[in-house]
């Protein structure tokens, strides 16, 4: 696939300066191969990048000149696979004892915060693989995706009472279940090709996306939003305890107070 996110900004006035991070490339991992990606930033100024503490690329830029608008173009081409097959889970008493960096991603955090009881149900009688499913799907059948019903700020214990919410408050739901439940879950960020069948190398409006990893002895991907295990239609940028370690664009300027900012996403099936 051939991904184009662009994000202009357009400040009502004039910004003196801006300093921004920017998580937009895709990882290379087990489940994609990412063969080519570019960054432009206008107005044209240096990116420098590193690795987070969660792996993700960061593009950081400074634009320490006054300005009247930004534009952040990221252009990728992945290639992405299906899901592969599970192996056997680690048995409930191996992952209680778990430690070292996986055990983090047991930790609740402020916006994944959920009351364990409501994992537990989904628990009884199965096994990691079995009740990350039972949780992921009791998921999406409480929480209604409905855009623009929620905020950036919402957490997850606010969108399981409103009963619904977008594909990060599905997400945040999910993987404070699983944490409570005593299965490692992280926050996935990243696009969804929005069809199966669409034409090779016709684009079409794609969409930022978020769905959870739980570990039961390896990573699995699940896409509590679609009910759905992850697969080729998905392509994965950032991972994280919730969306506050994945934005894909994160800063500061100074200058006016308000200002536009509009997001496009592109996706083009290539193969």
């Amino acid at each position: 696939m051939r991904i184009r996110h662009l994000t202009q900004v357009e400040y009502d006035g004039e910004a003196e300066s801006s300093y921004n991070e920017v998580r937009m490339t895709p990882v290379d991992d087990h489940g994609q191969t990412t063969l080519a990606q570019r960054l432009t930033i206008r107005p044209a100024t240096p990116v420098w990048t590193y690795r987070d503490y969660w792996g993700t690329q960061v593009s950081v830029f400074d634009l320490p000149k006054a300005h009247r608008s930004l534009s952040i173009e990221a252009v990728s081409r992945v290639e992405t696979y299906g899901p592969r097959p599970l192996s056997k889970p680690l048995s409930w008493g191996a992952l209680r004892q778990i430690d070292g960096p996986i055990a983090e991603m047991l930790r609740p955090t402020e916006r994944t915060t959920m009351a364990p009881d409501v994992a537990q149900a989904q628990v009884h009688g199965r096994d990691p693989h079995e009740a990350a499913e039972a949780i992921t799907w009791a998921v999406h059948e409480r929480v209604a995706y409905v855009p623009g019903s929620t905020g950036v700020l919402t957490s997850a214990r606010e969108a399981w009472e409103l009963g619904k919410g977008v594909c990060q408050d599905l997400a945040h739901v999910a993987v404070g279940l699983l944490r409570a439940a005593g299965l490692p879950a992280r926050y996935v960020s990243g696009y969804l090709h929005p069809s199966r069948d669409a034409p090779i190398g016709e684009p079409v409006v794609g969409q930022s996306h978020a769905w959870v990893e739980y570990w039961a002895g390896e990573w699995v991907a699940l896409d509590p939003t679609n009910r759905s295990k992850v697969g080729e239609s998905h392509v994965v940028v950032a991972r994280g305890r919730d969306y506050s370690d994945v934005p894909p664009l994160k800063g500061i300027y100074q200058g006016p107070p308000a200002g536009r900012q509009v997001v496009k996403v592109e996706v083009t099936r290539l193969a």
